[in-house]
Order: structure tokens, then C-alpha cells, then sequence
């Protein structure tokens, strides 16, 4: 028992490794190469698992040369166009100016069902209002509407607005986040006002709290078990 539990926690980390060093790109859309890497280190990886007879390096070294293949071909991509088009493809317009390019959509297998699927996502119902959708190389569609259908933006209507940035972490399920304390520059003293004024005694009953570059707070209280 103990020899697979090791065997299953080496593999396991291997596994992560390998999908740390191929990049946090891949962890939310993968192109074609990406995928067949991730099936075959998925296969290859099971085989020590499922026999406790096969060498362990019979597992990890295949994950070792195809993360080394796919490392490989990344670098290519990013040196050469003519071998990016040809593992990836290209982005293609899938609608025009408010009409559908039926060559494409033939030419990529893509379905009217699909399209509309993919442009309900984008909250889109009316395809004249569509400037341009193009079909990216990872499969997802990215839709430009017309001018007039644009939602009206603050800039657009000359109404100026105040940047929050990004908020910090105070205190993250009543536990202090001290580093976040000191780069939105506070100190314990004035975190402690902060909650009396809220009439919170103690860090561990606040569940989520931030302060962003303006100094707006956010505060949310542990709920209490019933």
C-alpha cells in the first residue's frame, strides 16, 4: 500500500510540473499540440499507477520528452509564423459587417447552432449588429459589435470617473494579511478603528475584508453556524 501511495504522489507531481512549466496559459484554453501533450501525459501516467511491476521512470520519462517536445514547439511558434499557422491555424471572420461568412463556417465545421450558442455567451441576439466575430485558434469566438450597438462607456459620455485599482486582502476567512497590510500602507491601529467602527471586536469574525487605493473598504462578517 504505502509503495503505490508513493508511486501515485510521484507521478502526481510530475503531472503538475510538467503543466507548471508549459505556462499559465494552458491551464485555460489549449491549442491543438497542448492537447495531445495533455492526453498523452494523462495515458502515460496511469500505466505505473495501474501496475506496480512497471518501472516508475517508465512513466515519468515519456512526461519528460513530450513537456521537452511541447516546450519545443512553443518556442518554434513564437519564432517562426509560417510553423504557427500550421500547428495552430489561423483566427478566421466568421461574420462580416453583420453577414455570415458561409465559406468559413463550412471551412471550419462550425454550425449555425454553435454560432448562436457562442454569441448568446456574448449576450449578442442580433447578427446585423456584429461588426466582426472572428474564430480564434483555441476555438472561442470574440465578437466586435457596431458602433451604435456598443454599450455607452463613462469616457464616451464625458463623464469622468475615479480609478479604484486593485483592492488588497486584509483579512482573508479571520486570519490578517499582514504583507497586504503593509503595501496598502496601514498599520494594526488603523485596521483595529476600522472595525470598531463596525462594531467587530475581533479579525477572526470578519470572513473577507479589502481596501482599495482610495481607500474604499469592503467588509463581510463570518455568518454564524447554525
Amino acid at each position: 500500500m504505502a509503495i503505490i501511495i508513493l508511486r501515485t504522489v510521484t507521478v502526481f507531481v510530475c503531472i503538475v510540473a510538467a503543466m507548471r512549466l508549459m505556462g499559465k496559459r494552458q491551464l485555460g484554453e489549449l491549442e491543438l499540440s497542448e492537447l495531445a501533450v495533455a492526453v498523452l501525459i494523462s495515458d502515460m501516467a496511469a500505466h505505473p499507477l495501474q501496475d506496480i511491476g512497471i518501472p516508475m521512470l517508465n512513466g515519468i520519462i515519456p512526461i519528460i520528452v513530450l513537456l521537452s517536445c511541447e516546450i519545443l514547439i512553443s518556442f518554434l511558434s513564437l519564432k517562426s509564423e509560417k510553423i504557427r499557422t500550421v500547428l495552430f491555424g489561423k483566427p478566421c471572420v466568421i461574420i462580416k459587417n453583420g453577414s455570415i461568412c458561409q465559406k468559413e463556417m463550412r471551412k471550419n465545421r462550425f454550425s449555425l447552432d454553435e454560432l448562436s450558442e457562442q454569441l448568446r455567451r456574448k449576450d449578442v441576439t442580433d447578427i446585423s449588429s456584429v461588426r466582426c466575430a472572428i474564430l480564434e485558434t483555441d476555438g472561442t469566438l470574440n465578437v466586435i459589435l457596431n458602433a451604435s450597438a456598443q454599450p455607452l462607456s463613462a469616457g464616451a459620455a464625458g463623464i469622468t470617473r475615479q480609478e479604484h485599482g486593485i483592492p488588497l486582502g486584509l483579512i482573508c476567512d479571520g486570519r490578517l494579511q499582514k504583507a497586504n497590510l503593509a503595501k496598502a500602507g496601514k498599520s494594526a491601529a488603523w485596521l483595529s478603528g476600522e472595525l470598531d467602527k463596525r462594531n467587530i471586536s475581533r479579525i477572526a469574525d470578519v470572513y473577507y475584508m479589502t481596501v482599495d487605493e482610495c481607500g474604499d473598504i469592503y467588509i463581510s462578517v463570518k455568518e454564524k453556524e447554525k
